[in-house]
C-alpha cells in the first residue's frame, strides 16, 4: 500500500473493534443523554439506613418500612473526619466553577477593618452576627474571614448555608460535616451528646431565622463559634444571646469606582466616572451592583468594537451566535451609556445580550423561584448540547451568587426579571422542569447525595405546580414527589423529604390520585415515627391505611399497619386498629366486681388480619337484679354470666372447639332414690325468675343450667355452648323407658334437641345432695359442676302422676343444685 495515500482502515473505518475502541475512549459531553438502544429495566432502589434506634428501610415501591434496630446491627459510634477528610468535602461542597472564560476574581476591597475585627472576635471563641443588606458583599467577607480562621478550632472550619434551612436541618448538616457515620441519623439525644463536644468555627451565610431557634443552635454547640450573616428583616436574636453584632454597610465612592475599573479591567473614561458616581449615590454603595454596572460597560465595549478586526486569528470573535448582530459601522458610532435606572437594576438589559441558552436558562430560574439548575441539567432543559457554558455567561455578568453548592439568582434580579417579562410561561417550564427531575432522580445512577443537593431546584419545581392550573401540572408534581422523595430520605437531608411529601400529598389530593396520596401520608407518619412525633406519626399512618383498604391494596395496607404497630408498642397503647387482636374482648370488667376470668386460649384462629373477636355485654336489667339477691351465689352467678359472653365471643373467633353442659335434668333435682320422680318446677310470677333468658339468646342464657326454664320452649343451637353452659332451653323429664345414654343424666353430656315434656311433680320431694362446682376444680378457670357419684338414675317403673299446681314456694328454688332460681 502507498505510504502517502492511506486507506480508511488505517483509521478503524474498516475495523470494528478498533472503531469501538475509539468510541469508548471518547465519552460523551453530555453525561445525561439517555442510551437510545437496549435499555435494562430500571430497580427500585432500596436503602437501609439506621435513624436513632429503628432501622429504617427506604422502599419506593409500597412505603418505606420501619422496625426496631436488631442486635448487632447498630452503627458504630461517630468518627471523626481528619483534616484531609474535611478538605475533600469542602471541596465537593462547594459551587461548581462554571464553564467558559474564567471569571476574573475581584479582590476584598476597604473591609480590612470588619476582617480584622471579625477574626479577633472568633479567635476569642465568641460568636458574631454579620447583619447586611443583600449585595453588600457579605459572602465575600465571610470566605475571606474563613481561610483566617483554619486554624483556630481542633474541628477546623465548617461553611454551611441556611437558605431554606430550619435549626435542626443545621444541626444534623453540621455534625455530618465533623463526624463520618454514613447511613446513620442520630436521634436528638446522642446528635446532642455528639456536637456538645464538637469545637468548630461554623461559618453560615444565608441564616433566615433568629429568636428561640437560634439561641437553640447556639445552646447545642458551646464549644463553637459562629460566624453568621443575614439580611436586616431576619428576627434578632433573643436578649440574653451572647452574639456580638456587626453590621456590614456600602463601599465608599473612590471605592467603588475602583471596583468598576477591576471589573471592566480598565481604567474609566470621565464620562464612565460621572456615571458610576450617580450610579453610587441611587445603590448606597453596594458592590453587586458595581459587578453589574462593570458586565454593561464591558458589553458596551463588545459592541463599539470592530467585528471584522483580527479576523485572521478571531481573537475578538468571542460573541455568541445568537447575540444581537453588531450594526454595521458600530465600530465608528458612539454607543450610549446605559441610563441610571438600567444601571440600578441592569438584569434585563444584561440578559438581553447574552446567548439565547443563558436568556432559556434565567426564564427557568425564574419559574423555579430564582434557583438554578445545576450545569449538568442545562443541555437537557434548554434542549441544546453546549447550554452549560450559559452558567458562566450568567456568572461573569454578576446575575448570579453562590448558595451552598449550586447558584441561585442574585438578589434583585429575580424582581427584575419578572418586571421584563421572564414569567410569561412559568409554569410550563416548571413542568418541564419538574418532568426532568423525575427521571433524573428515579434513575438508578443518581446517588442519594447527587439528588440531595439539587433539592432546592427540584422542591421548587413542585410547588409551581400546586395548586395547578391546567391538565397534567399536579400529575407532574406528584410523580416528581413520588420519585425524589425516597432519593431525599436516603440521603439524609430530610427537611427536603418533609417538603416534598406534602407538596405531593397536596398534589395527590387535588390530581384526584389516592393511591399515591396515601403512599405521601405513610410516608409522613414514618417520618414522624423517625423523628419523635408518634401522636403525628398515628394520625398518618391512619389515615393511610384507611385510603389502602379502601382501595384494596393489601401490600401498602400490610406495611400501614406494622409501622402503626410499632408506633402503639412505643407508645405503650393498646391494640392495633384493624389488626384483629383478641385481648381486647376480655377487658372488659366482670359484672357484680368478679375478677376478669382469663380466657383459654388468645391465639388468634386465622392468620388473616380481619378476624374479629366481640365481647357481647350483660343487660344492665340482669345485672341489677343479681345484684339484689346477694349472696355468695349470685356472684357465681355474675361470674357464671361473665363466662357466657366470654364463650360466645371465642365460638365466634373459631377457637373453643369443645362443648360441655351441665348434666342436669328436669328441675336439676338428683334423684333421691328409686321409686321417686323428677320434678319441674314452673316459675311464678312473682319476679323470682325475672333474670332467666330466652332459649337460644347466647348472650343471656343461664350459665348454671340448673333447671330453670324460659316462657316458651324453643330449640337450643347444637354445639354453641361454652363449658359448664347447658345448650338446652328446657329440661327433659325423664321417659317410660329406660334412660338412653344420650340423656343428660351423666355428667357431661351435651343435649342438643329440645324434648318437650310435661311437667311431673311428685308429692313426695327428693332431699338435694350437696354438689358444689368450682373453677378450680374444672382448671383454665371454666367451671363445670358435676354431679354426686351416689344419685341413683331414675328407674324403669316410674309412671308419671296427671299435672298439678307447680310449688312456687322457696324450697323448690333452695332445692336447686346452683343454690338459686336462675
Amino acid at each position: 500500500m502507498d505510504p502517502i495515500h492511506r486507506g480508511p482502515e488505517e483509521f478503524g473505518h474498516d475495523s470494528k473493534g478498533f472503531a469501538e475502541e475509539a468510541g469508548r475512549r471518547r465519552p460523551s459531553r453530555d453525561p445525561l443523554t439517555p442510551d437510545f438502544g437496549q435499555q435494562t429495566p430500571q430497580q427500585a432502589r432500596v436503602v437501609t439506613l439506621v435513624a436513632g434506634d429503628l432501622m429504617l428501610t427506604v422502599n419506593p415501591i409500597d412505603g418505606s418500612e420501619v422496625e426496631p434496630c436488631p442486635p448487632g446491627e447498630q452503627p458504630p459510634a461517630p468518627v471523626r473526619r481528619t483534616p484531609a477528610d474535611r478538605a475533600d468535602r469542602a471541596r465537593a461542597a462547594a459551587p461548581p466553577v462554571p464553564p467558559g472564560p474564567p471569571v476574573p476574581e475581584l479582590p476584598l476591597l476597604r473591609r480590612d477593618d470588619e476582617r480584622e475585627r471579625l477574626t479577633r472576635l472568633l479567635a476569642g471563641g465568641r460568636s458574631v452576627r454579620l447583619s447586611g443588606p443583600a449585595g453588600s458583599g457579605r459572602t465575600a467577607l465571610l470566605d475571606a474571614v474563613a481561610a483566617d480562621c483554619a486554624e483556630f478550632a481542633p474541628d477546623g472550619v465548617v461553611r454551611l448555608n441556611g437558605h431554606k434551612r430550619t435549626a435542626t436541618d443545621l444541626l444534623h448538616a453540621l455534625f455530618d460535616a465533623v463526624h463520618d457515620a454514613p447511613l446513620h441519623r442520630p436521634d436528638r439525644a446522642l446528635l446532642l451528646d455528639t456536637l456538645r463536644t464538637t469545637g468548630a468555627v461554623v461559618v453560615l451565610d444565608d441564616l433566615e431565622f433568629g429568636g428561640a431557634a437560634l439561641d437553640e443552635l447556639l445552646d447545642a454547640t458551646p464549644e463553637c463559634a459562629y460566624l453568621l450573616a443575614a439580611t436586616p428583616d431576619v428576627a434578632a436574636p433573643g436578649a440574653d444571646s451572647p452574639l456580638e453584632e456587626v453590621f456590614l454597610t456600602g463601599l465608599d465612592r473612590a471605592t467603588s469606582l475602583d471596583l468598576l475599573a477591576r471589573v471592566v479591567e480598565r481604567p474609566l473614561t470621565e464620562e464612565e466616572a460621572n456615571w458610576a458616581g450617580d450610579l453610587w449615590f441611587e445603590s448606597e454603595g453596594l458592590p453587586l451592583r458595581f459587578v453589574q454596572a462593570g458586565a454593561l460597560l464591558r458589553q458596551r465595549d463588545q459592541l463599539r468594537t470592530d467585528a471584522t478586526a483580527y479576523d485572521e486569528y478571531g481573537y475578538l470573535e468571542n460573541r455568541p451566535a445568537d447575540a444581537p448582530p453588531v450594526p454595521e459601522g458600530a465600530e465608528n458610532a458612539e454607543v450610549p451609556l446605559p441610563s441610571l435606572g438600567e444601571g440600578a437594576a441592569p438584569a434585563a438589559l444584561l440578559a438581553s445580550r447574552l446567548s439565547g441558552a443563558a436568556r432559556d436558562t434565567l426564564r427557568f430560574a425564574v419559574a423555579l423561584g430564582g434557583e438554578v439548575p445545576h450545569q449538568a441539567h442545562l443541555p437537557a432543559l434548554v434542549g441544546e448540547t453546549h447550554a452549560d457554558a450559559a452558567l458562566g455567561e450568567l456568572a461573569g455578568c454578576g446575575l448570579l451568587s453562590p448558595a451552598g453548592p449550586r447558584y441561585r439568582l442574585a438578589a434583585g434580579v429575580l424582581a427584575q426579571l419578572v418586571a421584563a417579562g421572564y414569567d410569561d410561561d412559568t409554569v410550563d417550564r416548571a413542568r418541564t422542569a419538574a418532568q426532568h427531575y423525575a427521571w433524573w432522580t428515579g434513575h438508578p445512577s443518581v446517588t442519594p447525595a447527587r439528588a440531595a443537593a439539587e433539592a432546592d431546584a427540584i422542591i421548587a419545581a413542585m410547588s409551581r405546580l400546586v395548586p395547578g392550573e391546567g391538565p397534567g401540572r399536579t400529575s407532574a408534581a406528584v410523580l416528581l414527589a413520588r420519585s425524589a422523595a425516597p432519593a431525599f430520605a436516603a440521603g439524609l437531608h430530610w427537611g427536603a423529604w418533609e417538603r416534598a411529601l406534602r407538596i405531593g400529598q397536596e398534589a395527590g389530593r387535588l390530581a384526584g390520585e389516592v393511591a399515591e396520596e396515601a403512599y405521601f401520608h405513610h410516608e409522613l407518619g414514618v417520618l414522624a415515627l423517625c423523628t419523635g412525633h408518634p401522636d403525628r406519626a398515628r394520625t398518618e399512618l391512619e389515615t393511610a391505611i384507611s385510603m389502602r383498604g379502601a382501595l384494596a391494596d393489601k401490600s401498602g395496607a400490610v406495611a400501614g399497619r406494622r409501622a402503626l404497630a410499632l408506633v402503639e408498642d412505643r407508645a405503650g397503647g393498646g391494640p392495633v386498629p384493624g389488626d384483629g387482636g383478641t385481648a381486647a374482648a376480655f377487658t372488659a370488667s366482670p359484672p357484680l366486681g368478679m375478677p376478669a376470668v382469663a380466657p383459654v386460649s388468645t391465639q388468634r384462629a386465622f392468620d388473616d388480619d380481619t378476624a374479629v373477636v366481640a365481647s357481647v355485654p350483660l343487660p344492665p336489667s340482669a345485672v341489677g337484679k343479681g345484684a339484689r339477691r346477694g349472696g355468695p351465689m349470685a356472684l357465681i352467678g355474675g361470674a357464671r354470666r361473665n363466662l357466657v359472653a366470654a364463650g360466645a365471643g371465642v365460638l365466634l373467633a373459631g377457637v373453643l372447639g369443645t362443648v360441655v353442659t351441665l348434666g342436669l335434668t328436669s328441675n336439676s333435682d338428683p334423684q333421691g332414690g328409686a321409686g321417686t320422680s323428677t320434678e319441674q318446677e314452673v316459675p311464678d310470677d312473682d319476679g323470682v325468675y325475672d333474670d332467666e333468658v330466652t332459649a337460644g339468646d347466647p348472650t343471656t342464657a343461664s350459665p348454671s343450667g340448673s333447671g330453670s326454664g324460659s316462657a316458651s320452649p324453643g330449640p337450643s343451637v347444637s354445639g354453641s355452648a361454652s363449658p359448664g353452659v347447658s345448650s338446652s332451653a328446657t329440661p327433659s323429664s325423664s321417659s317410660d323407658g329406660p334412660s338412653s345414654p344420650d340423656t343428660p343424666s351423666s355428667p357431661g353430656a351435651t343435649e342438643s334437641s329440645v324434648t318437650p315434656s310435661k311437667p311431673t311433680p311428685t308429692k313426695t320431694k327428693p332431699k338435694p345432695t350437696s354438689t358444689k362446682s368450682t373453677p378450680s376444680e374444672t382448671g383454665s378457670g371454666s367451671p363445670s359442676p358435676t354431679e354426686s357419684e351416689d344419685t341413683p338414675p331414675p328407674t324403669d317403673s316410674e309412671t308419671p302422676d296427671p299435672p298439678t299446681e307447680p310449688d312456687t314456694s322457696d324450697s323448690a328454688v333452695e332445692g336447686s343444685p346452683s343454690g338459686e332460681g336462675a
